[in-house]
């Protein structure tokens, strides 16, 4: 039951919700005690808010006994600990910060706290989502839950490993050059970075103001767009934040591809690149076109010049 509960979509655990089959308080007890089994070798959690998660479930309890349908309600999230926490401590991976209690919510974590979710507590990050983790660091560095002596990438490395060992169904990260979609890529999830000012930064520890993006992490593409929704909107305290209007982000799920043009970027990327991960990638692309997608190569000109810049924007 505890593996069944841990790799369940949202769509799955809402709909055994409110069919009787399980309740958000037995879903948040059965992960509080995997995290307590596995986190301690994965160090995904810097903190884990256990009585909260426990006051959200009998929330979400009661309001589904009310017939209440929010598809987030009941859903076991975590945030990247850059992301402020009204009352809860947010170190944004340092020692700086290390005992730092808010007294302020970032908006995202208020939006999915109207949307009924259940939280879980805080995964830590490399210090302030620089994307590197140099000895000595004051807080453990999160392990690859498919290999603990890799890495599960940066900087979002806590959203990364949660998701991927079962221990949320949903988690925040930030992407300035990558820390969304590295980390789901090294633990082989879903990261979505979302257009530029269309989730909220408010309350969010800054990097680069101009860089960062806010976005949702999970194990599905559906999981993912079914988070975004509720972040998504206009927020007056991010001047950066987009008017535009609100998609429902679950409305194209499902519709063929035929049509659609998918640049490969052929220079730098495939340079040194694994055997394996190259004839995986190409027969990805062999579906699309099958599908019937537009799959042309494609070449950025001055690419390899960058890569002093990337690594250093691993964030």
């Amino acid at each position: 039951m505890s593996e069944a509960i841990a790799y369940a979509t949202i769509r799955e655990l809402g709909a055994r919700y409110r069919k009787r089959e399980l309740s958000p308080v037995e879903v948040t007890q059965a992960l509080l005690a995997r995290i307590e089994k596995l986190d301690p070798a994965l160090h995904a959690f810097v903190t884990l808010t256990a009585d909260r998660a426990l006051a959200d479930a009998r929330a979400a309890e009661e309001a589904l006994r009310r017939g209440d349908a929010r598809p987030l309600l009941g859903i076991p999230v975590a945030h990247k600990d850059i992301y402020l926490t009204k009352g809860i401590r947010t170190t944004g991976g340092s020692a700086l910060l290390a005992d730092w209690v808010p007294d302020q919510e970032s908006t995202c974590g208020r939006r999915w706290q109207e949307a009924g979710t259940v939280l879980l507590g805080k995964l830590i990050t490399h210090e302030f989502a620089m994307g590197l983790q140099f000895p000595g660091h004051r807080f453990e560095p999160a392990r690859n839950p498919w290999n603990p002596a890799h890495i599960p990438g940066g900087s979002s490395s806590g959203s990364g490993a949660a998701l991927a060992a079962g221990l949320v169904h949903g988690a925040t990260g930030s992407d300035t050059g990558g820390s969304i979609r590295g980390p789901a890529s090294f633990c082989g999830i879903v990261g979505l970075k979302p257009t530029y000012g269309r989730s909220s930064r408010a309350g969010v520890l800054t990097l680069s103001w101009t860089l960062d993006h806010t976005g949702p992490m999970a194990r599905t593409v559906e999981d993912c767009a079914l988070l975004l929704q509720p972040l998504a909107g206009h927020d007056a305290l991010d001047p950066a934040s987009s008017r535009a209007p609100i998609d429902d982000y679950t409305a194209a799920l499902g519709r063929d591809v035929r049509g659609v043009r998918i640049g490969v970027v052929r220079n730098y990327f495939f340079e040194g690149v694994d055997p394996e991960i190259e004839r995986a990638f190409e027969e990805s692309m062999a579906t699309l076109r099958r599908l019937g997608a537009e799959v042309r190569d494609v070449t950025i000109p001055g690419l390899a010049a960058t890569h002093p810049f990337l690594l250093i924007l691993l964030a």
